[in-house]
């Protein structure tokens, strides 16, 4: 196994030895230490690039004149803006310390009463997820979606894949609220919907989670998804029920069935663990008396479009007026605000 104190050069070196492979166990944990160094070093690095670039083009500005030296002083100002963007982000890095926050998330959406307008909504989230994981590097693959009645998701599974996706999505697990003036409505009158959001980490090989096929209901099905020939013409997709729990995980990401199968078995490991996670919390929060503000359905946030815009999340009073940067992707003053705040909770700091 990949010693935990072995540096990056010892890992890379490890990595192109003789016989290297033939240890498969050996070879996937070497590369995935390897990989958490990267992550924690890669932002120092590059914060260090940053301000040595700015600092070349200050010095450059200071040399020359006119056009030449504003451009070089815009270009130490852009560095600087970059470093500041890339420290904020390591920041945030920083308060993520679980188990299982260098992992890569399984994320779901449910839309909740509501009809059109709860689908609708669920679609907006949807995007602004995927721009959010964009934005931070972050990879996204749909796993599950089945389509509103008339517009819009009822409910959608997704895998965020990267360094910490699952410390980052967590601070989002929840119920979003929405008010608006409806599209959807002739009178315009204005309209609350409501989506929850669910989140678990893709669980570590060193994590056993016993499931055993008598606890299970097997459902196929075909794909929903738009286009494509493969699409609607087999019983690709898989539906699993784990019949002691009634927790269920779909999976249409892939165009064979076992393949689907393989990955809903692992979103069902997943949400079994962090099932036993939840009870052992709220067992410590009836102990302590505590009133488990992370608790699932919960409502976290408010995105309110009219008769003024605002998002606002109601655990850390975090806000912003700017409700169109947000819905394009801009959480991570949200996430950082909550990080945050459960730190100073953990040390018993009260909000504010």
């Amino acid at each position: 196994m990949a010693g935990r104190s072995a540096t990056l050069k010892e890992l890379e070196s490890q990595s192109s030895s003789p016989g290297f492979w033939d240890d498969q166990s050996r070879a996937k944990a070497t590369f995935d230490r390897a990989s958490e160094l990267k992550a924690f070093l890669e932002p120092f690095a590059e914060i260090q690039r940053l301000l040595e670039d700015a600092a070349i083009m200050a010095d450059m500005a200071g040399a020359e004149q006119g056009a030449e030296a504003e451009q070089a002083l815009s270009d130490a100002a852009r560095d600087l803006d970059k470093a500041e963007a890339a420290f904020q982000k390591l920041e945030i890095q920083s308060l993520l310390s679980g188990r299982l926050d260098r992992n890569n998330a399984y994320v779901s959406l449910h839309a909740g009463a509501g009809g059109t307008e709860s689908c609708d909504w669920a679609s907006m989230l949807l995007r602004m997820f995927q721009r959010y994981a964009t934005l931070r590097g972050f990879e996204i693959e749909i796993l599950d979606l089945q389509a509103g009645d008339e517009a819009g998701i009822k409910n959608a599974t997704f895998a965020v894949k990267g360094p910490y996706a699952y410390g980052i999505m967590k601070c989002e697990r929840g119920v979003h609220r929405l008010v608006r003036i409806s599209p959807f409505d002739a009178n315009k009158r204005r309209h609350t919907s409501f989506v929850s959001l669910d989140v678990v980490a893709e669980l570590d090989d060193d994590i056993d989670i016993e499931i055993l096929d008598t606890d299970l209901r097997v459902d196929t099905y075909r794909s929903s998804g738009s286009g494509g020939q493969h699409v609607n013409k087999t019983d690709s997709a898989i539906r699993l029920t784990h019949l002691p729990t009634g927790v269920v995980v779909s999976c249409q990401a892939e165009r064979s069935q076992h393949a689907n199968r393989n990955k809903a078995m692992k979103m069902l490991q997943a949400r079994l663990y962090e099932l036993e996670i939840d009870k052992k919390r709220r067992e410590m929060e009836r102990f302590y008396g505590q009133k488990g503000e992370i608790a699932w359905g919960s409502q976290i946030r408010s995105y309110v479009l009219q008769p003024y815009t605002l998002v606002k999340d109601h655990r850390t009073d975090v806000e912003t007026s700017n409700v169109a940067a947000v819905l394009d992707g801009d959480l991570d003053r949200f996430v950082d605000g909550y990080l945050r705040y459960m730190k100073a909770a953990e040390k018993g700091t009260p909000k504010g």
